[in-house]
């Protein structure tokens, strides 16, 4: 009844409702990310320990278990490196591939209006990194430049998790263009990796690989819904496309964009329904002590359940259910097996004469923000807005969490590079680039003025707290 009335004081409390439904689910993602930042963190400084320790042989030789799988008809082994890259990084890619979806049908990628700002500023946070990077290993040879696209990445899980530990400075829309900028970003690193970084392309799995694909879009259109089948499906699909010479990766994030939006019951079609169960949940209820009036409440409250799971969107479904475990165990499991670098003060010392070394680290602290304000300033003189209450300040303040490229930046460097010299000096300058980049982005947060909180209408506000005083 409390809400009823605060409904009729304020009219416009159904579409306040509506926007909170919209935004509860990236809510969830980016405060799923907060706290997946700190475990971030803490398996990457246990790998620089541990790897630097009296006892990194045993760190080595953990990453060089063999780990293997064969049916038969078809067997796969490798080291446990090997899993956490090549396997569960493609879970990794699938909730990007999930999230991209989200952005394109009803995010901030959904207006062209809004979005332009956003995404000409990501193009430039990639280009000109990408561009120093070049113009600072220019002289160091075709293997050392082939690293050419590590500081063109951000890693989501600290970018959104700095700005979440801010939330009270950072306005609603400057939250969505820091998510779009992160989402491009992402868009970015999947071709990349799918066009330069994959080897020698064997047709005949690919071919396999893209019928597979085919195959789970037409078992959808025919009503199939359980996630066991496409599951199966999917991993068939992986098993084809890892022999194919393109990297796994690409396929998790191509089947989490094109996992179907819609749900399988329409809101419409959910109240109906709804409704007629609640009436067969209330008519059960008047006598539940007798068989029939029990079996009334217990079906109709099944019912009601299933009813609930098909009416949410299979993107948000999965997302939900799967990015804790991104979160949570897949990303701290590879900067626990990528973050390992020996860091020995000779050796360290000769990194840093590296051009590889410096070209990471200034294209991440340096190009990543010039060239992400850069970039929206020119598409804001051409006609680009900014979303309501984002400042210059506040883009700035993206720029420099840009900086941070941690796990993609890793993941590409692993794939960029079969040199160990090479990797290690790359894995040198990222690492250096987020002790840089992570206290910047802090103190630009931390300039940003806090957000004023709109006042309650005087009837809304009364009523609020006629309530609490209950």
């Amino acid at each position: 009844m409390i809400k009823r009335a605060l409904r009729r004081l304020d009219p416009r409390a159904g579409a306040r409702r509506r926007f909170t439904n919209f935004v509860r689910p990236v809510q969830e993602f980016v405060q799923t990310e907060s706290a997946g930042a700190v475990l971030l963190m803490v398996a990457a400084v246990v790998a620089l320990v541990w790897a630097n320790s009296p006892w990194h042989t045993h760190y080595e030789e953990l990453l060089d278990v063999h780990l293997g799988i064969d049916l038969a008809f078809w067997a796969v082994e490798g080291s446990l490196h090997f899993w956490v890259n090549e396997v569960a990084m493609v879970l990794f890619f699938f909730v990007i591939g999930l999230e991209i979806k989200r952005e394109i049908t009803i995010g901030e990628l959904s207006d062209p209006r809004v979005m332009a700002a956003p995404v000409v500023g990501a193009i430039g946070g990639m280009l000109l990194p990408l561009a120093i990077f070049l113009l600072v290993t220019q002289g160091a040879g075709a293997e050392a430049r082939e690293g050419w696209a590590i500081p063109m990445a951000t890693d989501v899980a600290f970018a959104l998790g700095i700005a979440t530990l801010f939330a009270k400075r950072v306005p609603i829309g400057l939250r969505a263009m820091l998510l779009t900028f992160v989402i491009v970003d992402d868009i970015g690193t999947v071709l990349v990796v799918a066009l330069f970084y994959s080897g020698d392309v064997q047709v005949d799995q690919l071919v396999l690989t893209a019928s597979l694909v085919a195959l789970m879009l037409v078992t959808y259109r025919f009503g199939v819904r359980s996630m066991f089948v496409f599951a199966g499906i999917g991993i068939v699909a992986w098993a084809a496309i890892l022999d194919s010479g393109v990297h796994p990766t690409t396929l998790g994030a191509l089947l989490g964009f094109l996992t179907p939006w819609r749900p399988p019951v329409s809101l419409e079609g959910f109240v109906r329904t709804a409704r007629q169960l609640l009436e067969r949940f209330r008519a059960g209820d008047e006598d539940p002590e007798t068989p029939l009036g029990h079996d009334q409440v217990v079906d109709s409250l099944l019912s009601l359940s299933e009813l609930s799971s098909n009416a949410v969107p299979h993107v948000d479904r999965l997302e939900h259910n799967l990015h804790p475990w991104v979160a949570y165990l897949v990303v701290p499991a590879f900067a626990l097996a990528n973050a390992g670098v020996h860091l020995d003060p000779g050796g360290l010392g000769e990194a840093f004469t590296s051009s590889v070394t410096w070209g990471v680290l200034i294209g991440l602290v340096v190009g990543k923000p010039v060239g992400l304000v850069a970039a929206t300033w020119i598409a804001v003189a051409l006609g680009a807005v900014r979303p309501a209450g984002v400042t210059w300040r506040g883009v700035a303040a993206i720029g420099l969490v840009a900086g941070i490229g941690f796990t993609v930046a890793l993941f590409v460097g692993d794939l960029a590079y079969t040199d160990a010299e090479l990797l290690r000096q790359s894995k040198i300058g990222i690492l250096a680039a987020l002790v840089i980049a992570g206290p910047l982005a802090i103190l630009g947060f931390l300039l940003l003025p806090r957000v004023k909180q709109a006042p309650l209408p005087d009837a809304i506000a009364d009523a609020a707290e006629e309530v609490t005083a209950q």
